[in-house]
């Protein structure tokens, strides 16, 4: 999908602002449900706080989707309250007018660059000649893999062929030969590697530490009328992150319900090695997005910068208490 299917796709050449947002769904009475929608990786393990958290005036409904544009036009016309975003994608959704903060960090690091299980190819210069999926345009991990791949003089589109891809389609892809390689969020590196049809060639961690990719848009309207209930939501997003970090095994059992895939794998993506995926420091901070957007002028992804200050809404998640 190229930037212009992307924009299409995802209802950005219409006004943001054009579609009325949906009235709020209340549970209980004075329970405020909040319809957050994610997608079933790893990245977005933050989700089972809707299991987990025992919360005092909102009830978190979980909305799972089954591509990035599905989440990303939901969100834009407000079907959804919130949702956990490519960072790249929803600075586009912003800078077309879409009426959405970033309130948290879904996480860090979590994503890799998986090759077939075969002797040939085994650093990032062997990736010349070869096809390579990412999940869109719009994506940390096409920021990633063109960062790792201009490092080492390969130029995607001439050395490297990069598609287009639905990450649950990845490894069956890489089986079959379709693919030599995949650069996506986990768990589909760590599915692959336990079905010996693959294996890590490098961790997104180690292309660029620490890097931010998915992050929590919330629609302007809910923090604007509820910021007392979207406080104590990131709160136990932020409790949650606390669990997943101390007790990833435990995490890993819980997520199955939500996120539908086996606890090992889970497990192991959380723990082998331990900042494979992270939950750390989660606050909303400029600095890295202002690199992300360096990223996307410089491969093309966009032509303009968001304003930041405007985007980004840290105060729930650097509040003490």
């Amino acid at each position: 999908m190229n930037r212009r299917d992307f924009l299409k796709t995802s209802g950005l050449v219409l006004a943001a602002a054009a579609t009325p947002f949906g009235h709020f769904a209340l549970a209980g009475g004075s329970t405020l449900t909040l319809k957050i929608g994610y997608l079933p990786l790893t990245d977005h393990l933050l989700m089972i706080a809707a299991q987990r958290e025992q919360f005092k005036s909102i009830r978190i409904e979980p909305v799972r989707f089954s591509s990035w544009p599905e989440i990303a036009e939901a969100l834009k016309n407000g079907k959804i309250h919130g949702g956990f975003l490519l960072t790249p994608m929803g600075l586009a959704l912003r800078q077309k007018g879409a009426p959405i903060k970033v309130v948290l960090l879904g996480h860090r690091n979590g994503s890799a660059i998986t090759v077939k299980n075969s002797p040939d190819i085994n650093r990032i210069a062997d990736l010349r000649g070869k096809t390579v999926a990412i999940p869109s345009p719009f994506s940390t991990h096409n920021l990633l893999l063109r960062k790792a791949l201009s490092e080492k003089g390969l130029v995607p589109g001439r050395d490297v062929k990069v598609i287009d891809m639905a990450p649950p389609e990845m490894p069956v892809a890489l089986a079959t030969g379709r693919i030599h390689g995949f650069m996506v969020a986990e768990p589909f590196g760590a599915q692959a590697e336990a079905q010996k049809i693959g294996k890590i060639l490098v961790l997104s961690k180690d292309i660029w530490k620490d890097h931010i990719c998915c992050t929590l848009n919330m629609q302007e309207k809910v923090i604007q009328s509820y910021p007392a209930e979207v406080q104590e939501l990131i709160a136990g997003l932020i409790r949650t992150a606390s669990f997943i970090e101390s007790k990833p095994a435990e995490a890993a059992r819980v997520s199955v319900k939500i996120l539908g895939q086996r606890s090992e794998i889970v497990e192991k993506v959380l723990t082998t090695p331990q900042d494979r995926l992270i939950f750390r420091n989660l606050a909303p901070l400029q600095a890295d997005f202002a690199v992300t957007q360096d990223y996307m002028l410089k491969f093309g992804v966009a032509k303009d910068k968001v304003d930041l200050a405007g985007y980004l809404d840290d105060r729930f998640a650097k509040r003490k208490g």
